[in-house]
């Protein structure tokens, strides 16, 4: 552990911090890059008619993003719960918004541009009205999801965010603080598991049950009914299971405890699609596994570990980088999606270089936006706001 005065990875607070989970948050986001890379072959396929759209390499990378939010209910959890006598629910609310919202805006500018860049041309070839355009980048600044169907909706699948998809875990990690300020954080750890195991077994009934369809973890994107429901139980599960790690969390030394985890990582997103003809989703049984059982294993892990030298600066930038980068990279991914519909382009093979590009440059993005807007921002926010840090 170390401790900071501000983490560009963690909150605007003097408490340490666990560096290799914030290590870890950083490999999740570089997955979630290289796996959006990958859906784009398969939407492209998908949107041509020219394949089943089943996504062949870091196939599980989606579950990133419930890993983030057992990590999110650990460090939750471990930097606030013995706060409350001298903290108000206003001021948990303020740290949040500081800490998550600055890049939320900068996420909405950065997918509007985007947008434009490909003549606000919708997927279905249409181009969408500016003044809807416009809409949805003031909806989405202010986490107001759009409606499937309605106008502002504008890229035309669906999405709760059209200007910046990723903005729907966003919006569920949002109600998630809500729900911990409010009802959570007064749990007993007795009352915690309770809930939890209760929420374990909600999950698994949707998913494994196969509820939305979809034959994996994939439910939040957007705003109807299956969705806002699996997306909130998709949330709540890990993300009181890493408050409920947090609680009984007992450290020991794991050496190597980074490395065996990013490795873990990056095996278990890698695993194929696993077909299922019954009433049971064995894609989503997997899933289930992973974020239940092995993904509370891997945060022990991380915070178990220690990190120094070269490895504790790595961690270190990774952490600072994993927000910003999940934030923008996607308006990025629009337009290289759009390049391969156009172009039919359906393998890696047929387009490293552009894909090398789309992930550097999405880093390159991530790097700038941080340094030069959203720390920044955070500090001054936090000296206007949260002038009696806890």
């Amino acid at each position: 552990m170390q401790k900071s005065s501000f983490s560009s990875a963690g909150f605007a607070d003097t408490k340490p911090h666990y560096e290799l989970l914030d290590g870890l948050r950083g490999v999740a986001a570089i997955l979630v890059l290289f796996y959006h890379i990958f859906e784009g072959f398969s939407f492209a396929e998908v949107t041509n008619d020219d394949g089943d759209g089943i996504i062949t390499t870091l196939n599980h990378g989606h579950i990133a993003v419930d890993f983030f939010f057992i990590l999110s209910g650990f460090v939750i959890s471990y930097a606030y719960d013995s706060r409350w006598k001298g903290m108000s629910t206003w001021q948990f609310f303020k740290r949040r918004l500081i800490r998550l919202h600055p890049m939320l805006i900068m996420g909405a500018v950065i997918g509007f541009l985007a947008f434009a860049f490909v003549s606000f041309e919708r997927w279905d070839g249409t181009a969408a009205p500016t003044g809807w355009v416009m809409t949805a980048l003031l909806l989405t600044m202010f986490m107001i999801p759009a409606v499937p169907g309605l106008p502002y909706e504008v890229r035309g699948n669906g999405e709760m965010f059209p200007l910046n998809g990723p903005g729907w875990s966003l919006f569920f990690e949002y109600i998630g603080n809500i729900l911990y300020a409010l009802i959570i954080r007064r749990f007993s750890t007795k009352i915690l598991a309770a809930f939890t195991l209760l929420l374990g077994i909600v999950h698994a009934w949707f998913f494994i049950g196969n509820i939305s369809g979809y034959d994996m973890i994939g439910v939040g994107w957007t705003i109807d009914e299956v969705n806002f429901w699996g997306g909130l139980v998709r949330m709540l599960f890990p993300f009181s299971m890493g408050m409920l790690i947090a609680r009984t969390f007992k450290p020991r030394k794991v050496k190597g405890a980074f490395w065996i985890c990013s490795v873990t990582l990056v095996v278990l997103f890698s695993v194929p699609y696993i077909a299922s003809s019954g009433a049971i989703s064995l894609n989503s049984l997997y899933e289930f596994i992973c974020i239940a059982f092995i993904f509370p294993m891997l945060v022990w892990l991380g915070a178990c570990g220690t990190a120094s030298g070269t490895t504790g600066k790595m961690n270190s930038l990774l952490g600072e980088l994993s927000y910003p980068l999940y934030i923008v990279h996607y308006p990025i991914m629009y337009i290289f999606y759009a390049w391969l519909i156009k172009n039919n382009i359906y393998t890696l093979d047929n387009c490293l270089g552009v894909a090398a590009l789309v992930i550097v440059s999405s880093i390159a993005l991530a790097f700038l936006c941080l340094k030069l807007y959203d720390e920044p921002v955070r500090r001054w926010l936090t000296r206007k706001l949260m002038k009696n840090r806890q």
